[in-house]
């Protein structure tokens, strides 16, 4: 386990991962521009976020809405305890990554080989010889970032059906196999109902002791809110969602956007963790997507009935 995975996940401390700027923007229609992302990462670490999943190294004629990467991760490095978060597809996109010093990269595998073979054009066995080669490119750079393996569908395909727990458990010894510091589970297409995250968040807390995981929840189905609750209570700490609930997967059909991050605060707080987070200022952030990319759908219920004026832990926000 990687002393730097305990450091940036204490614990003690709930992690709720901004995932707009990269997972939200990947099926858009229109992105932000870049002084547009930047104050995007500026207004929410003001509010109080301190981990954002920033965008993907792709080739940039072909995936121009990311061309910016490297000027967001930057952004992000601007504020003190800010953790940036980005995507690599291949060990060139991590190699540039790791140029960066980016704090963490997610190298993305898929629990259903249909998916693997759609989303990446791999087996998986290639995925987690490829995952193998950049673990071994960051420990030959000395480099402290810390590598994140992402199981796509581990709730269910849309390509293929149902995905067992016992696939998804062997696929995180695997991945773990290969070096990776971390690993994170997708309910990539909305498939899941509480009970089946809950207890799959107890078996992956059982495999792995103290070592953190991610959950990465999409409300294709309208159980994503339901779906963190349970997780919440099976343990789980490190959570992504996305602003105004932007999101999807261009290789499965079906993933719409992820859990709304306005939303997921409120839960959380209403379950006791203190998130840190102000409401009010990360609500008022919508008028980013909204300005920029008209006529995209934008979700939440938080932002269409404001928090409730008696809550003991909003009189407490400075």
């Amino acid at each position: 386990m990687s002393a730097d995975v305990l450091s940036a996940y204490p614990a003690s401390q709930l992690a709720i991962r901004e995932v707009g700027l990269r997972d939200g923007l990947q099926m858009t229609a229109r992105w932000p521009s870049t002084p547009k992302k930047l104050e995007w990462v500026d207004r929410e670490a003001a509010a109080g976020v301190r981990y954002f999943e920033v965008g993907s190294f792709l080739p940039a004629d072909k995936v121009p809405r990311f061309a910016d990467v490297r000027e967001v991760i930057a952004g992000v490095s601007r504020h003190p305890g800010a953790h940036g978060i980005a995507l690599a597809l291949n060990q060139r996109g991590a190699t540039d990554a790791l140029a960066t010093g980016v704090q963490e990269i997610t190298l993305v595998i898929s629990a259903s080989e249909a998916h693997n073979a759609a989303n990446v054009r791999r087996t998986q066995e290639q995925s987690l010889a490829e995952i193998a080669n950049v673990v071994r490119l960051r420990d030959e750079a000395g480099s402290a970032t810390i590598i994140n393996a992402g199981i796509a569908m581990a709730f269910g395909c849309s390509l293929s059906g149902a995905v067992p727990e016992d696939a998804v458990l062997r696929m995180i010894d695997r991945c773990l196999e290969a070096g990776v510091d971390m690993v994170g589970v997708a309910d990539t297409v909305g498939y899941a109902g509480p009970r089946q995250v809950a207890s799959l968040c107890r078996r992956i807390a059982d495999r792995l002791g103290p070592l953190p995981y991610v959950l990465h929840l999409h409300d294709t189905r309208g159980t994503g809110i339901a779906n963190a609750a349970a997780a919440l209570d099976a343990g789980c700490r490190i959570l992504d969602a996305s602003l105004a609930g932007l999101g999807g997967c261009p290789f499965a059909p079906g993933a719409t956007g992820n859990v709304v991050i306005e939303d997921l605060v409120f839960l959380a707080e209403t379950m006791g963790f203190s998130t840190g987070i102000d409401l009010g200022k990360l609500v008022a952030l919508r008028d980013i997507p909204a300005g920029e990319m008209p006529g995209e759908a934008l979700f939440g219920a938080l932002a269409k009935a404001g928090p409730p004026r008696a809550m003991s832990w909003q009189a407490a926000r400075p």
